[in-house]
């Protein structure tokens, strides 16, 4: 296939990466469709940046527009007038449309602006379009989420659950469904870790990320590793001040460290630092931190509700738990040299065959190829 330009869009790139996931997805994306010869650029809205917008992401080239704050309803009521102004011209200029779609001002009129210039669209939700009673969602479902989604050439859904909620969404069974899970690049693995325990905490401070069932493991794990830290880094988002007072009520934070959001250089260096990765999320879909973990050897321990539970499970990459009192335990365990050393082997072994970006890349470009002719079908 020659080379395509493909326009990766998402809703929001920020310095505190404060839209997660979905962003580092489509940076992923978009480098590895560069290093086969294609040309894939993102398309967001910015904001927090104190001045002009980057034109680039990471290497990637990007055009980032002004986020403005029209509706009090967090990523859901952000938009740039200039960006739905430019819409048309932006996705005509692709030869693939590909919508990191949410219940958004942003990526819905992209993904609609691709069905109105023809142009073959590919939908990658992330877990972000489920059934929902609330009326923006249903007002938004009924305008816009299941147009694109009937007129897409192809649907990406990581999972069996977050099919089922597609289906659910559309009122009919998707005939454009593909699965695709997420990838990671391939990384150097750590080193032999040194040093006291050091167990990492890396995401949102949201409270579906459940960063107090961390803090709340603290003292046990200090009980029987003593000379223990730990580290939780990302951005706030309503979290920060129950981590705060739970960290003092439990009287630990000489242990506790919280730097806020990370780049992504800094971030490979905590987990590459770390012993031990904890996700306590719930509804997880397919977390990227827990596979950037992953791949530089890092056992991750995570709920059973976390997409990757099964995988990591089965692999010996890390622990799974039910609650948050499993997860003192499952730390503790891993922190035992020689099943660090075990789970760490097994989860560089799943990250470099399981999810590796090449395999990911040559699933996608076949689903690009098919959009391209119009022969999408349906791949459960």
């Amino acid at each position: 296939m020659s080379g395509l330009r493909v326009l990766h869009a998402v809703t929001l790139h920020s310095p505190t990466h404060a839209f997660g996931g979905p962003v580092r997805v489509a940076l992923n994306l978009c480098r590895g469709l560069a290093d086969r010869g294609h040309r894939a650029r993102l398309v967001a809205l910015g904001d927090g940046f104190g001045g002009l917008l980057p034109t680039q992401v990471e290497g990637v080239p990007a055009r980032l527009y002004q986020a403005r704050s029209i509706l009090p309803l967090g990523f859901s009521g952000i938009t740039s007038p200039t960006l739905l102004a430019r819409a048309g011209a932006l996705v005509r200029d692709a030869d693939i449309v590909h919508v990191h779609l949410a219940r958004d001002l942003v990526t819905l009129p992209l993904a609609l602006a691709a069905l109105r210039a023809g142009r073959p669209l590919v939908l990658q939700t992330h877990g972000m379009v489920d059934p929902s009673d609330k009326a923006l969602a249903r007002l938004l479902d009924a305008v816009a989420v299941r147009r694109v989604l009937r007129g897409a050439s192809a649907v990406l859904h990581l999972t069996g659950r977050e099919r089922r909620d597609l289906d659910a969404v559309l009122g009919t069974p998707l005939t454009t469904a593909v699965r695709l899970v997420n990838g990671v690049p391939a990384q150097e693995p750590r080193p032999t870790p040194a040093g006291p325990p050091r167990v990492l905490y890396a995401a949102r401070l949201q409270s579906r990320k459940r960063p107090t069932d961390f803090v709340a493991a603290v003292p046990e794990i200090l009980r029987h590793h003593p000379e223990a830290s730990f580290v939780l880094a990302g951005p706030d988002e309503g979290e920060r001040a129950a981590v705060d007072a739970l960290v003092a009520a439990l009287g630990v934070g000489d242990r506790v460290s919280l730097p806020g959001p990370l780049p992504s250089e800094r971030m490979l260096q905590e987990l590459r630092r770390a012993h031990v990765y904890v996700l306590p999320s719930v509804d997880e879909p397919f977390p990227m931190s827990v596979l950037e973990a992953l791949s530089v050897g890092t056992p991750a321990v995570v709920t059973t509700s976390n997409g990757l539970a099964h995988d990591i499970e089965e692999a010996g990459a890390g622990r799974v738990v039910t609650d948050a009192a499993g997860i003192a335990p499952a730390v503790s365990a891993l922190l035992d040299p020689a099943a660090n050393d075990s789970a760490s082997a097994a989860a560089r072994k799943l990250a470099t065959e399981a999810f590796s970006m090449e395999a990911v890349l040559d699933t996608l470009l076949g689903v690009y190829q098919g959009a391209r002719r119009g022969q999408a079908g349906s791949q459960a």
